[in-house]
């Protein structure tokens, strides 16, 4: 690229940024994680430990669908952006003062759609630029709506999904590129990212997250097994303007019986399944790979890599270093230097016996042979489970208190692995499993701070059942989450007390939010509890779907007027 030609591509991310910044820092939450950087951390303090005990509802807007509502609302401007479960069945803008509809898009999406949706029909929202909200499909679209009229300005269909491959979160933005990745790593699809220009739709980049023959990494996979190898990125990305750098994570490699993609043993050598189980770090302009860390080689135990990358800039050794937090499925809460990909800590912060800790020379977790599930070898009580040590909902980080605070989970399971052969839209695991069951201390769930820098637990809030929802800080010292059992509660981020609660009336996985519009603040939660992962769970699962009804509306909560 010349020189005029970079410059005015700095000079479109410099303004890109500095508008987010400004709509951030003027009560806005212009993106799913609150920043490009996924905190979750807002400077709003007017509701704070004080006060937050007077929090009633403002207004509900009820969503026209149930099941697994997973979405965070974008407030630009007066606007407030949230989508609905079902594909999504609808995006709705509202007046984010009163719930008033503006416009609500709803899309045709295809019946049956749930086959091809291994972990039920939830979408996380949208994303929004220069006047267009942008959203991801079940059907493997990504549409671009007019944000005054909900009208389609174009659709790009990313993926098939007849062959299991869907979107459910909302795309990431660098420049004028909208990027994004799919689901399908329980069918054997074959992971990629893709970038689209942010005008038009058209692919602009793809970056494979199974290197194909010829490609570095693509040794790491035995035989043809890279052809239907997962490692999809279906979570949120981050992004970093200074390095320009778009973070996704990596869901398991395809299938879960490991033996089908190398040795059937933890003596796995080279077939390490890139970039599966991992952290990628791509260059915005061309998608080329500038780092990546794998979490979990030759993953057997579906510990999906995706989980949120948070940005932040800390000291450590006495030196401002720009890291990446990172709380994996597999237990590990990595801190890495997001500029190189270097490992600069890892530390378990649940209940985890698969591994006896991280060999720190090699950047590997050292693992507990009789632990890895095998063909012919059960693997039993293994912790965690398949669901992980914290699934997807979002952790936040408050540069105020220096402390993250996670959603985590306390499941373990049984585990061998089994034949299996690819069919096209249809699950490729390979495994017999048992994964309802009950972690050490006979809780499920476990809100807890963490210093990320001592890698070590400041304080927990157990729970009798798993699912807690995502997580929000302010600069007053407030935190909001949600819980399956349907309860909206405030917390002193300091020390973990509950200040406030308000019932639902069903559960919460999606996490909060938090805006301002004419001096006014606001706190917003999506509420429906997720349909498809009890199931699995046995007697585990049975409670969880008895602890609330099924539901789909978002509440916003204000203080009285003075």
């Amino acid at each position: 690229m010349n020189r005029p030609a970079l410059s005015s591509v700095i000079a479109f991310a410099v303004v890109l940024v500095l508008a987010v910044t400004a709509q951030a820092q003027s009560g806005g939450w212009p993106v799913y994680g609150g920043d490009p950087g996924n905190t979750r951390y807002s400077t709003l303090t007017q509701i704070n430990p004080g006060n937050v005990k007077n929090l009633k509802v403002a207004w509900v807007l009820q969503l026209g669908s149930l099941r697994s509502q997973e979405s965070t609302p974008l407030v630009i401007g007066d606007t407030l952006y949230v989508t609905s479960s079902h594909g999504p069945k609808n995006v709705f803008a509202v007046d984010a003062k009163t719930g008033v509809v503006r416009w609500r898009y709803s899309p045709e999406v295809p019946a049956g759609i749930d086959q091809y949706a291994c972990c039920d029909v939830n979408n996380r929202g949208v994303a929004y630029a220069n006047g267009r909200v942008f959203v991801g499909r079940l059907d493997g679209a990504l549409v671009a709506l007019d944000a005054a009229t909900g009208k389609e300005v174009w659709k790009t269909q990313v993926v098939d999904h007849t062959q299991g491959s869907v979107i459910t979160s909302p795309p990431t933005l660098a420049k004028n590129l909208v990027v994004t990745g799919f689901g399908g790593g329980e069918y054997g699809a074959r992971g990629y990212i893709a970038a689209y220009d942010q005008a038009d739709g058209r692919e602009v980049w793809r970056f494979y997250t199974v290197p194909g023959p010829g490609e570095p990494g693509n040794d790491s996979w035995k035989g043809d097994s890279w052809k239907y190898g997962g490692a999809v990125a279906w979570a949120i990305g981050s992004y970093d303007p200074a390095l320009n750098l778009i973070y996704y994570g990596t869901s398991n490699p395809a299938p879960w019986n490991a033996a089908v993609r190398g040795p059937d043993s933890s003596n796995y050598g080279q077939f390490t399944n890139l970039f599966s189980s991992s952290t990628v770090a791509l260059d915005a302009d061309t998608g080329k790979l500038a780092w990546f860390y794998q979490s979990t080689p030759h993953d057997a135990w579906d510990y999906d890599g995706v989980n949120e990358n948070v940005l932040a800039d800390v000291e450590i050794n006495g030196q401002k270093t720009p890291v990446l937090f990172k709380a994996d499925r597999n237990g590990f809460f990595y801190v890495l230097n997001r500029k190189t990909g270097q490992l600069i800590s890892a530390k378990l912060f649940a209940t985890a016996n698969w591994t006896s800790g991280m060999d720190m020379t090699t950047g590997r977790p050292i693992e507990v042979p009789e632990k890895r599930p095998r063909v012919n070898f059960r693997a039993k009580d293994v912790c965690p489970s398949a669901i992980g040590n914290k699934n997807w909902m979002p952790m936040s980080y408050s540069p105020q208190t220096g402390l993250v605070y996670m959603p985590t989970l306390n499941i373990c399971m049984d585990m061998n692995a089994a034949p299996v052969d690819y069919k096209r839209g249809a699950f490729y695991l390979g495994v017999e499993f048992e994964l309802g069951k009950w972690g050490p201390g006979g809780h499920l769930g476990e809100v807890i701070a963490w210093d990320p820098i001592k890698q070590q637990k400041v304080w927990g809030n157990k729970d009798t059942l798993p699912y807690i929802g995502g997580i929000t800080t302010t600069a007053s010292g407030l935190l909001f989450h949600g819980d399956i059992h349907g309860w909206f509660k405030a917390l002193d981020a300091k020390t973990g007390q509950t200040l406030w609660q308000f019932m639902a009336g069903s559960g919460i996985s999606a996490a909060p939010m938090t805006y301002a519009i004419d001096g006014k603040q606001y706190v917003a939660v999506v509420s429906g509890r997720t349909f498809a992962i009890p199931p699995f769970f046995g007697k585990m699962g049975e409670q969880m779907v008895a602890a609330s009804p099924e539901g789909g509306a978002l509440f916003v909560f204000e203080l009285p007027s003075p």
